[in-house]
């Protein structure tokens, strides 16, 4: 179906709208337009200077109910979580291998350490002891290898000497990538992988994914 082609009455409408200080939410209820139409003609237009105090009160409004729909939905969560099991540990250790694990050995990496320390809490439930632990981190050339290996080390409550290996990348850091990536190996983990893959099959299994 072809884009409807506006006016230039509609779009002198939309404009006018944004300069007295209305949001996008705002502007497509009064027009009936989408929101990729309203963007493409709010892009680039300036709040007049009478309407900017309407426009920062607002903002402000837009904000706390932002916070309040978030304290929601995290009152929601903690109902549908109160707590987790031993067995749903193994399930988010399932879930989250077979979305970032490797698929011939038992190592994991990812630049996530929240994700890092959630796959050492669940895999210890299978056993894997602190000293199996073989880690090794790659950061780009301008990153400080030592202030690297002392945040991992810290943020994996593992001891810096566990940290056998530093891959140095040619480039700059990109995005959110301030300690470089962090790979954690199980050594003589085939046992572990073994299990782990299994139950990935299971899941699939019982959602009927294969």
């Amino acid at each position: 179906m072809p884009k409807k082609t506006l006016t230039n009455l509609e779009i002198k409408k939309i404009t006018k709208l944004r300069e007295t200080g209305h949001s996008l939410p705002e502007i497509k209820k009064l027009t009936r337009h989408s929101n990729s139409t309203v963007s493409k003609y709010i892009k680039g237009i300036s709040i007049l200077p009478e309407y900017k105090e309407i426009w920062r009160i607002k903002q402000g409004g837009s904000r706390a109910r932002a916070e309040e729909k978030w304290r929601q939905s995290r009152l929601e969560a903690q109902k549908l979580l109160p707590n987790i099991t031993v067995r749903e540990k193994l399930v988010i250790l399932a879930c989250l291998y077979w979305g970032e694990g490797n698929k011939t050995e038992l190592n994991l990496i990812n630049s996530d350490s929240s994700l890092i320390k959630s796959f050492i809490s669940c895999v210890n439930i299978l056993g894997v002891k602190e000293e199996d632990f073989k880690i090794s981190i790659r950061v780009y050339e301008d990153i400080d290898i030592s202030k690297a290996k002392k945040y991992w080390s810290q943020t994996l409550n593992l001891p810096i000497s566990q940290i056998k290996s530093v891959n140095i990348l040619k480039g700059k850091k990109v995005g959110k990538l301030e300690y470089g990536m962090c790979r954690v190996r199980v050594t003589k983990g085939q046992r572990h992988f073994k299990l782990i893959m299994s139950m990935i099959d299971l899941i699939k299994e019982h959602l009927s994914l294969s």
